[in-house]
Order: structure tokens, then sequence, then C-alpha cells
């Protein structure tokens, strides 16, 4: 699994312990961490939690990245901002049982987790720990075993109504405004790390075109 981290613009100076974490967790289980950053508050590329939400499904829509890991101070808005566009199913995760439950009952693809509030001594072992229940158990068993068949219908239930209540992402980007879209994939790495990974020649080529 190709796991993407973004950070926006209030949290920004937290990014490289996020990543030292999520990769002592996640890569010894044989998946691929790939940081969009931002990597520091001064970036030249700031990004809002809006344009993490946008970047996500960017990524997630293109099959640039399997999975999608950001926040903000509470996550809430990162949540909401992710749930917003196409192809993307977004948990808010405050703790490890939240971790493993999300994975196991909603299977989604994305996660927006608090980096400021609550964030203190030890925030990087509950981080771990976090990281450890949503990618170390596989995804979409069902939680406790016995719900595991309403648990995937309803999930094939979701899936099908966002196909139907969210628009194409390529239409929703040229209909969006084109410095916030511009700022949004302006990240100092993100050429290196999306291209190479995009399946939409449709979508990569329009993000060339700015």
């Amino acid at each position: 699994m190709r796991i993407a981290l973004i950070n926006e613009n209030s949290q920004a100076a937290k990014n490289s312990l996020i990543e030292a974490t999520l990769r002592k967790v996640v890569e010894p289980m044989g998946h691929v961490v790939d940081n969009y950053g931002m990597y520091s508050a001064e970036d030249a590329a700031q990004l809002t939690y809006v344009q993490c939400g946008l970047l996500a499904s960017i990524l997630l829509n293109t099959g640039a990245a399997d999975y999608v890991v950001t926040g903000c101070g509470t996550g809430e808005g990162a949540m909401l901002a992710c749930n917003s566009f196409p192809g993307v199913i977004c948990g808010h995760i405050v703790d490890p049982s939240d971790g493993f439950m999300f994975a196991q009952i909603n299977d989604g693809n994305c996660v927006a987790l608090p980096f400021a509030k609550d964030f203190g001594w030890g925030a990087e072992l509950k981080l771990e720990m976090i990281f450890q229940q949503l990618f170390g158990f596989g995804h979409g068993n069902g939680y406790p075993k016995e719900r595991v068949v309403p648990e995937q219908r309803n999930k094939k239930i979701l899936d099908g109504v966002k196909e139907k209540t969210y628009r194409p992402l390529i239409d929703i980007l040229k209909d969006l405004d084109r410095d916030f879209v511009k700022g949004t994939i302006g990240g100092a790495h993100f050429s290196e790390r999306f291209y190479p990974n995009c399946k939409d020649a449709t979508i990569a080529a329009f993000l060339k075109s700015l």
C-alpha cells in the first residue's frame, strides 16, 4: 500500500515527527510512505485544511496513493474537507481503538488526526499505536466478527451512494479557482511523487497545464 502524508499549515512544524512515526510503523509491514508536506511552517506552498482535502482526493482518485494520512489542529476540519471531495472516505481518528475500528468496520481510505488537541507528552507513542491499529490488521474484516456481513454490505452501499452523489473529480478541478488548485499541488516534491504514480492521464494533463 502506498500511503500519502499531508499536513496543513497550522501543524506543519510536526511533519517530520509524524512522518518518522508513520514510517517506523508501516514500512516494516511492507507499505510505502510518500510525504507531500507541508514540511515546515515556512514552506512556500501553504496548505489549508481544505486544500488537504482536495489533495487527498487527487491522490486517491488517480491511484497515486492508496491511503491518505492527514489532519489539522483538531482533525475535524481536515475530516470534513476530505469528505467534501469524491473518492475519499475519511475517518476522524483520536485514539488507537478508533484506528482499528475505522479500518475494520468502515474500511475507508483516509484518516484525519488531531495534531494539536491533546497532542502533548508521549504524542509520538500514541501515534505509533494508532498507526499500528490502523494498518496492522488488514481492512474491512468486521468488528466484532459476527458483524462482518452487515458491515461489508453497508460499506458497499456507501460506495454506491458516493458514486451517485459526487461529480467526477476532473469536472470539480476545472470549476475550482485556479489559484486554489495550483496552491494545492504547489508543494516542493509534488511533481516527483505524484506524476510517476498517477494512473489518470486526464487529471495529470490538466494539473500539468496549470
